[in-house]
C-alpha cells in the first residue's frame, strides 16, 4: 500500500438534495455525516455509501472546461485537495484527521439531479465509465470521529491501482 497526503478542502451537508453547503467541522459515524440527509435512499446513503467524496482538483478542471460546477453542488460530503484522485478506487482507504478512517466502496453514478452543475446539462461528464478518475466515490466508515476543514488526508492506495 502506498500512502499519499492531501487535506480536506470542504465539508458539505444538506437536509436532503443538492447543493450541499459547507460547514467548518462535523461528526462522522457509520451512518454518515451529522446533519446530512439524502432524499433518495435507494441510490444514496446506507453503510456502504455513508460518505460521498470528490476531488477539488477535478472540480477546478471541470470549471476550466466551462462547467458551472461548485464545491458541494454535486452532493459530495467531503471535497479533498492534494490527493491523486485516480488512486481513489474501491478498496483504497483514507485516514482523515486523527480519527476517521474510510474505505472506498464504489464510484458514484451521476444522475440528473446534478445536471445544473454541467454545461449543456451533461452530468455524464463525471461518469467513471466515460471519464476514469473523474468520478465521485462512496465510502464506508471504518472508524468515526470529528473532522474539520483543513484536516490532513492520507490515502492508502492499492498497488494495483497504480
Amino acid at each position: 500500500m502506498t500512502a499519499q497526503l492531501g487535506h480536506v478542502h470542504s465539508i458539505n451537508v444538506s437536509a436532503g438534495g443538492v447543493p450541499k453547503l459547507p460547514v467548518p467541522r462535523v461528526e462522522v459515524s457509520e451512518h454518515g455525516l451529522a446533519g446530512d440527509a439524502q432524499r433518495n435512499l435507494r441510490h444514496h446513503g446506507g453503510p456502504a455509501r455513508a460518505v460521498c467524496l470528490w476531488s477539488y482538483e477535478v472540480i477546478c478542471e471541470l470549471q476550466r472546461e466551462g462547467h458551472p460546477v461548485r464545491v458541494g453542488s454535486t452532493g459530495e460530503n467531503l471535497t479533498l485537495s492534494g490527493v491523486r484522485w485516480e488512486l481513489v478506487v474501491p478498496g483504497a482507504r483514507l485516514q482523515i484527521g486523527a480519527h476517521v478512517l474510510l474505505e472506498i466502496t464504489s464510484y458514484a453514478t451521476p444522475c440528473r439531479t446534478i445536471w445544473g452543475s454541467f454545461a449543456l446539462l451533461r452530468y455524464g461528464r463525471i461518469s467513471q465509465k466515460r471519464h476514469p478518475g473523474q468520478s465521485r466515490v462512496y465510502a464506508r466508515v471504518l472508524q468515526g470521529g470529528q473532522v474539520a476543514t483543513g484536516a490532513p488526508v492520507a490515502l492508502h492506495a492499492l498497488e494495483a491501482a497504480r
